[in-house]
């Protein structure tokens, strides 16, 4: 499971989709109707939330915005309430690792999008993080 931090503007069709899928599927877990994935790390920060379903809702709203952005047909009735009461903390060593790893993903799968975003130096991120300061985050799998 990846749920980026940076805005998905940068994924290609591939990752987009996918994006979609695991961000259903954390919010699933983040309503308790799955069993897996419950202490998956990149759930940390939205179960730290005080209201953990409507930043996943926020998530998905500019995930399917996207879509809608690329003319895909991704479904809005399983987006609930979108309405959070504060934006999460993302680490600029975050964002600059998750850009670095899809662009590592974009070189083999989509080497026009690679080239594209490859000389980018201003990384804009989902509009529900704010950025601040610091390295990797600790919940981050770096291998």
């Amino acid at each position: 499971m990846r749920l980026w931090s940076i805005h998905p503007k940068y994924l290609d069709t591939k990752g987009l989709i996918a994006l979609w899928r695991e961000a259903l599927l954390a919010k699933k877990v983040l309503q308790n109707k799955t069993r897996g994935y419950k202490n998956h790390p990149q759930l940390i920060r939205f179960k730290n939330h005080p209201s953990p379903i409507k930043v996943i809702n926020c998530y998905l709203t500019t995930i399917f915005e996207e879509s809608q952005n690329r003319n895909f047909k991704f479904d809005a009735s399983k987006i609930g309430s979108i309405k959070p009461e504060s934006q999460i903390p993302v680490s600029s060593g975050q964002i600059k690792f998750e850009f670095d790893h899809l662009l590592k993903k974009l070189k083999v799968r989509n080497p026009t999008k690679y080239n594209s975003m490859k000389n980018k130096k201003k990384i804009e991120i989902h509009p529900l993080f704010k950025e601040i300061p610091g390295p990797i985050e600790e919940w981050e799998i770096n291998k």
